[in-house]
């Protein structure tokens, strides 16, 4: 593990210019993405959540590096618990499904399973905030187009769920419902 790399993530916060220079850093040197996803899914080290915030931007723009590390994202889904990183790794389980529609076989029925149970836990956890219950909305759409069984199950847990969230909840409900629709 890269000490200095590790430092900088510690000492990192959520302003956007420390996180775009720190995704950069490992963009210009993927040497470093090994560290920063060791970091990322430790779910235990307290600034996971802070290597999941670069970690994101870094799969923004390069979502094809994830493919030799699907195994191990896929199986750390369901250890995110704070929800500063829960965002960001349902950001990027979506950055993950558009890639996958676009250039199929990026991730196999195993990870698409593990995606697919991980986002249908966190719309239906009452303790997930609206962000990460909108882009989970957005990859079980995406995923549905794969699966039948999807857009019905969405299409009623959103409706179901609507009434008791915020309009920004709404909003992405919404959305989504009228797509299905088409």
């Amino acid at each position: 593990m890269d000490t200095i790399f590790y430092n900088k993530i510690v000492n990192s916060t959520a302003h956007r210019p420390i996180r775009d220079l720190l995704s950069n850093e490992v963009l210009n040197s993927k040497i470093l993405l090994p560290d920063l996803i060791a970091i990322a899914f430790d779910t235990e080290d307290k600034n996971h959540h802070k290597a999941c915030w670069i970690l994101e931007l870094v799969f923004e723009n390069k979502i094809e590096w994830l493919e030799p590390h699907l195994d191990i994202f896929c199986e750390t889904l369901t250890h995110f618990k704070n929800e500063s990183a829960l965002r960001s790794i349902a950001k990027i389980c979506l950055f993950t499904c558009e890639h996958d529609l676009k250039h199929q076989g990026f991730f196999n029925q195993k990870h698409l399973q593990k995606i697919t149970e991980a986002c249908f836990d966190w719309l239906i956890n009452n303790e997930t905030k609206v962000a990460t219950k909108a882009y989970s909305m957005r990859v079980l759409f995406i995923l549905g187009k794969k699966e039948e069984w999807i857009h019905p199950e969405l299409k009623r847990i959103i409706a179901e769920d609507s009434a008791k969230h915020t309009a920004g909840y709404k909003a992405a409900a919404k959305d989504i419902l009228k797509r299905i629709s088409k």
